[in-house]
């Protein structure tokens, strides 16, 4: 353990470290925000009299690259810059605490090199602070999650620990209801290393998913992808590729992939989305052909009990809570066709969102452009709010199936488009 000479000593390093790398990224954000200011430039003013309308179009294609290349650019610098600005504490644990568990996880063959709370900043934080405002969902003052708990620990059991039962431990020791974060791994090893504990969220998200492929196709074009993140926030990410079939696939693949590094990697949702929107704009082929799949995202906070819409060219989701349904539409197009500028001109569609506060047994519904499409004689988005609002509370999985089977009733079977539906369910833990 640490003595507090040695911690304070620690801290003072850990501040002029911290101040040294926060320079450096805003060193490198000013670099790279001058490399895309010498990017940009207008549309046309390297026309000369008599090009041929071939040229023309090639020189408004290296334009569009530049300005592609120019948006990536600033996106990075914007990136370093908010790096810069997160501030990470380190807290040590009360005396009496921080002896508690060290004698107690002693008794189990785990020694204890160090203990701490981490107070870091949340990716998603200025949305939650915002929705906290409008709602009023948390306490004045009061932080809507609490500080993650750190130790670094190894076990001197040849079989190890698992984290579990050390955050089972924690909880009763510390008097508050602790989880494993999802950075850590499930065991404790023989060797040194730092294992992260979390509060329990108070809500709990189950998942279902039913789908179904459009005629004449072996695979969908559309995709789906589930990413829980270490500060209680689960987000649901839906693609449909355009078109049907592999290469429909192969493009929903595609922008999942790269929004699930990303935003596994920290970035911001709105920041990843512009990333993944740019790569798509400058992979075109040679024929000019991009992939220009639509985008729906829902982020739940689980400490707080919200969630936050945001569509990129996606169908309309839906929120069902109890027999009231809200339908949530958000007009914009898919990705791959607006450049930075271009979004900017229309009021930056790519980058609305919409927040609702989740209670206890309520439904969010997700679905792709096929299964309104499958609607068209119903009712469109209609009809679905007449069904759910019918439909009696039950397990997501069995919602989903249920739902898919309306949808090819409707539709008197055909399957003239790829269909996904997904349902998330909502559970306050503390009830």
């Amino acid at each position: 353990m640490l003595t507090t000479v040695g911690r304070e000593r620690q801290q003072q390093l850990s501040m002029m470290l911290s101040d040294y790398g926060r320079g450096r990224l805003l060193a490198y954000a000013d670099s790279f925000r001058e490399l895309s200011r010498s990017y940009r430039g207008e549309p046309g003013k390297g026309h000369c009299q008599g090009a041929s309308r071939q040229q023309i179009l090639e020189e408004h294609r290296l334009w569009e690259n530049r300005q592609v290349i120019c948006d990536n650019l600033e996106e990075m610098s914007q990136i370093m810059a908010r790096l810069a600005a997160e501030v990470f504490r380190l807290t040590p644990l009360p005396q009496r605490e921080e002896r508690l568990v060290v004698r107690a996880l002693k008794q189990e063959g785990i020694t204890v090199l160090d203990l701490f709370y981490i107070d870091q900043p949340d990716r998603e934080e200025e949305q939650t602070d915002k929705f906290c405002q409008e709602e009023e969902v948390c306490p004045k003052g009061q932080s809507c999650m609490g500080a993650t708990l750190g130790l670094h620990m190894h076990t001197q059991r040849m079989l190890g620990h698992s984290t579990q039962e050390v955050a089972d431990m924690l909880s009763v020791l510390l008097g508050r209801r602790l989880v494993v974060s999802v950075t850590s791994p499930p065991q404790i090893e023989d060797r040194e290393g730092t294992y992260l504990f979390v509060e329990e969220p108070r809500f709990v998200v189950l998942s279902g998913s039913a789908r179904a492929v459009k005629e004449n196709e072996t695979v969908s074009g559309d995709n789906y992808s589930i990413i829980q993140s270490d500060r209680g926030w689960t987000t649901v990410l839906l693609s449909d590729g355009m078109g049907s079939g592999e290469q429909a696939n192969a493009d929903s693949s595609q922008v999942l992939d790269m929004m699930e590094k990303m935003l596994e990697a920290g970035f911001e949702t709105d920041m990843a989305v512009s990333l993944v929107n740019s790569a798509l704009l400058a992979a075109a082929d040679s024929e000019g052909r991009r992939n220009m799949s639509t985008l729906d995202i829902c982020s739940l906070n689980l400490y707080q009990g919200m969630c936050v819409f945001r569509k990129v060219g996606a169908a309309a989701s839906f929120l069902k809570s109890n027999s009231y349904v809200e339908q949530i539409c958000l007009p914009g197009l898919p990705l791959g066709i607006l450049t930075a500028g271009e979004e900017e001109e229309t009021q930056g569609t790519m980058h609305r969102s919409v927040s609702r506060e989740l209670i206890d047994n309520d439904y969010v519904i997700m679905i792709s452009d096929g299964v309104l499409d499958a609607l068209r004689e119903s009712g469109y988005e209609n009809a679905m709010i007449q069904y759910l609002e019918g439909m009696r509370e039950q397990h997501p999985e069995e919602m989903a199936r249920n739902l898919l089977q309306f949808v090819l009733r409707c539709s008197q079977g055909r399957i003239l488009d790829d269909m996904t539906v997904l349902v998330l369910g909502v559970f306050d833990s503390h009830r």
